[in-house]
């Protein structure tokens, strides 16, 4: 039998695996670069990048949840410089695509990143991230206005140049559909979603929130549902690719993913508790196309 075809086509970039991690789940690949050889992913997309520094939010920020945990990180970063000088210095070394994933507090602070990084061969495309839920301006309102998703995709693909964009959206809003459309009006050459959905937990011993944020993005297999939907429906509005991620545990969430219409997937809070958990997923993907017959893995994008 020979031997399936992994690779798909994003934003006319070839990859040779559609598997990539979610951003703010695994740095940018040098924290987890001793448990993988990350010149297996599809590509690393990074932890998120801003134009200065951020500290994140106040502690605690992280608990568990049955099947998933919650996070209000807030995006802490050490900022472009040090982004450029460490670590895309670092994943410069390794034979993978490196998407991006851009933050900031305004269009302004988005422009500063992707200008800095629009005529860099190291990176393979910028991931805009207008859907962060633990950042109290900017981001998540960006991406619940669709006149203003519009507005900062168009901003941002023209800073990029020739850099493919790709927008995150946000699962908290009424009609993912319209969300995606209006990224594809502003020229967004993909999307990816889902990012966490906004939660709260209470300590009923204490009388007072887990989270000192008071809120917190859920993750985990517990959102998983809730993702494939959204892609399903984001894929349906839209004629630009999508990157599936949300709750991936296995390769059978991940084909599910692609099934709805993802033409790569992000594995994102496994990588906390299975810090190898990329390579089960991409090993048995082709363990399915072999035990189904399936020669290339775009036979199973959109199926559905």
């Amino acid at each position: 039998m020979n031997k399936p075809n992994l690779c798909v086509e994003f934003a006319g970039h070839k990859f040779r695996n559609p598997v990539t991690v979610a951003s703010g789940t695994f740095g940018s690949g040098i924290e987890y670069a001793s448990f993988i050889d990350l010149e297996v992913l599809g590509a690393v997309t990074t932890k998120g990048v801003s134009a200065q520094p951020w500290e994140g939010n106040p502690t605690p920020r992280v608990t568990e949840t049955p099947s998933g945990m919650m996070n209000a990180i807030g995006l802490q970063n050490p900022g472009i410089d040090v982004f450029i000088d460490r670590d895309l210095a670092f994943l410069a070394e390794k034979d993978v695509p490196v998407i991006v994933n851009v933050c900031g507090h305004s269009i302004e602070d988005y422009e500063a990143v992707i200008e800095r990084l629009a005529d860099d061969d190291r990176v393979e495309m910028l991931e805009i991230n207008v859907s962060c839920p633990n950042v109290k301006k900017g981001a998540i309102q960006f991406g619940t206005d669709p006149a203003m998703l519009e507005e900062v995709t168009t901003r941002c693909k023209s800073m990029a140049k020739k850099k493919p964009v790709i927008m995150k959206l946000t699962p908290n809003v009424t009609s993912i559909a319209e969300m995606a459309r209006a990224a594809e009006a502003g020229g967004a050459d993909g999307i990816s979603l889902i990012n966490t959905l906004t939660a709260m937990k209470i300590d009923i011993y204490k009388r007072s929130f887990v989270l000192a944020n008071k809120t917190g993005g859920l993750s985990g297999p517990a959102i998983h549902p809730i993702a494939v939907r959204m892609v399903y429906e984001a894929a349906h509005a839209v004629k630009i690719p999508v990157i599936g991620m949300g709750g991936i545990a296995t390769y059978v969430d991940a084909i599910e993913m692609m099934m709805a219409g993802a033409t790569m997937v992000g594995v994102g809070m496994m990588n906390f508790t299975e810090p190898d958990i990329v390579m089960h997923i991409i090993a048995g993907i082709e363990q399915y196309m072999n035990e189904t017959g399936t020669e290339h893995v775009s036979e199973l994008i959109g199926i559905l």
